[in-house]
Order: C-alpha cells, then structure tokens, then sequence
C-alpha cells in the first residue's frame, strides 16, 4: 500500500516537471517546431498533445515564426478552418501566410483585391516570392484588362525580388535584358543573370538533397549518353551544365494552386488557360492574358522564366511549327506575339 502511494506521488512529481516550466520557455519552443515543420499534421500534433500545448499552440508569437510547410494545406483538404487558421497567421505577422493565402485568394477564391493586398504586405517586408508574384500580376495585367499591364513596374519589382536572391526572378530578369522587354536591351547583363540565376538553382538542389551529392557526378556522366525524355523529373536549365539533379521543390502556394485547378471540375473558367509550366499553377484571369508558343500554339506562360523552363524540361521535344494557329473562339490571338519567341537561341544564352 505504501509502496502505491510512493509510486503516484513519483508520477506526479514528474508530471509537474512540464507544468512547472513558463509559458515563455514553452512558446519559444513551440515557436522553433512550428517554424521548421515539415507538414501541417506536425503542428497538428502538437495541438492535440495535451490542452496547455493547444492553448499555447496558437499563440501570436507561435503563429508569426510557423513556416510554409506548416500551413501547406493540399487543395483536397481545403475548409474554413484552414482558412481561418491561415487568417489567424496573417493576423500575427507571418509573412509566408500573407504570400500563400494572397495567392490562393487571388487566383483560386478570385478575390483579386484582398489577394493582392495580402501579396503587398509580404512583399512591403521583402519577401521575394510575393515580390515576384505582384512582378508576374504587374507583366500580364492579371485581374484587370490588357490595358492595365505596367511592365516598368513589372521589372522593378523583377529587380527587387532578383537582388533577394529569388531564382525565377533572376531568370524572368535575364530574359527581359536579353528581350529589351520593360528595359533597355542588354544582351550581356541577361545572360549574366541567366547564368547567376543557374547557379543558385543548383546550390538550392544540392542543398536541399546533400545526401544525393556523392552519387550526382556519377549519374551524370550516365545520363549524358542516354537520349533526354520530357518526364520533366530533372531540374530542366541544370541540363545545359550537363546535371541531373532534382527539380527544386515548388512553393507550397504554387502546389496549392496547382492541384485546386487540377482537381475535377474546377479549371479556371472557360476560355482560360493554366501556364504551361508544371510547378506554376497560375491560370489566366481573362482570355488570352498569357503569352503562347508562336511557333505551335499548343502551350502559354505566365512569364518568360516558366517559357525557358518548360522549353529545356519538355516543351522542346514536343514543339511542332505550325503556319497559322486559331484560339478557341476562331480570332486569332495577337495578345504579346511579338515577346512569344520559342526559340532554343533564347534559353542558349543561360550558359
């Protein structure tokens, strides 16, 4: 009977162990798991751990620090508690929730001006993706008419995202110098950009899979002699260093976007088109917003980075010139063919 007791009363002394420490020491360390998870199902877990944790779980400061795989909700499971739990995000000055559910708004929900605004207030704190994203909205005049493209805005916000050290603007960049598109033509600074723009893909790739490192020289030289094929499962401008390496992973905003309008019955509306490029997922958000291959007609981008990517990853192999090409309702479709050149001398000069 004594020896009973003497074991509840060690259980309860080590049960107070956790509940003797101070929310603070708590919260940063919540603070630190949230902020490198690897799903949303491990802060999930956190949640449903025990009542303090569900309390402190969802503190502001908790919230601010969570990461962008924390709220990287698939389409599929798409309700109002994530949303209000990506509102909740917002509201404790997480910049990743601004981004992601800007973008989703934006585009998938069609609230162009709350998305958009959510979109500049991540990137008002230098948030590259959502800098790029206003640059690729400000280049097609997305959620407004053909007239309302600012393409000098459209660079600077380019330039700025660039300079943060995001890789699709280096690349979106590059082309633009190389293209005189929104600034003065300069073919060297372009490939100069282009070529940073590689770099910075393949340090990402390695970095992100260092266990792969030992084994990439040898997988390479093999897949040198072997013909390419358009699986797109290799990092595409990495192939014009002779590399075969992953593609880098897709921000979970794009994924989103990517299955929402991949899911049955939920295209972008009829008449509208996805770019092209497989880790992209924006849609048109009127008829002929995105530039198309003026040589068959079969593809469209959203920018000139997805144009060169999906060109070196699987475009290249199935492109088919074509003598004249008509859009779905029979006029033919002048939107931006001048800027449309699906030529291989385009992308070369990222080398």
């Amino acid at each position: 009977m004594f020896q009973r007791k003497k074991l509840k009363s060690i259980a309860h002394q080590r049960s107070d162990f956790f509940d003797g420490l101070p929310d603070d020491i708590v919260i940063s360390i919540l603070s630190k798991l949230t902020s490198s998870a690897r799903c949303p199902s491990d802060f999930i877990n956190i949640l449903l751990t025990c009542t303090r944790l569900n309390r402190l779980g969802v503190h502001p400061l908790v919230l601010s620090k969570a990461g962008p795989k924390t709220f990287a909700v698939k389409a599929t499971n798409w309700c109002e508690y994530a949303h209000r739990f990506l509102k909740q995000c917002v509201n404790a000055g997480n910049i990743e929730a601004c981004y992601t559910l800007g973008m989703i708004r934006f585009y998938c929900l069609q609230n162009r001006g709350s998305g958009a605004s959510l979109m500049a207030k991540a990137a008002m704190k230098s948030h590259a993706p959502a800098l790029y994203s206003l640059a690729v909205i400000q280049f097609n005049g997305s959620g407004g008419s053909k007239n309302d493209k600012d393409i000098r805005a459209g660079v600077a916000l380019c330039a700025r995202a660039a300079y943060l050290g995001h890789i699709d603007a280096l690349r979106e960049l590059g082309h633009c110098f190389q293209d005189g598109y929104g600034v003065r033509q300069n073919i060297v600074e372009g490939r100069r950009l282009l070529v940073q723009a590689n770099a910075r893909e393949l340090a990402c790739v390695l970095r992100s899979s260092p266990f792969k490192l030992r084994t990439w020289h040898s997988q390479s030289q093999t897949q040198r002699n072997r013909p390419v094929t358009g699986s797109g499962l290799g990092s595409s401008l990495l192939s014009d260093f002779g590399c075969n390496v992953p593609a880098r992973e897709a921000h979970p905003a794009n994924r989103f976007l990517t299955e929402w309008f991949g899911l049955s019955g939920s295209g972008p509306g009829q008449g509208l088109r996805l770019c092209s490029h497989a880790g992209c997922g924006r849609p048109e958000t009127r008829g002929n917003e995105f530039r198309r291959c003026s040589v068959c007609g079969t593809v469209n981008y959203c920018s000139r980075g997805c144009q060169a990517l999906d060109w070196k990853m699987r475009h290249k192999l199935e492109c088919a010139p074509m003598d004249m090409w008509i859009d779905q309702n029979g006029d033919e479709d002048d939107g931006d063919a001048g800027d449309n050149r699906m030529v291989e001398e385009a992308v070369v000069g990222t080398i």
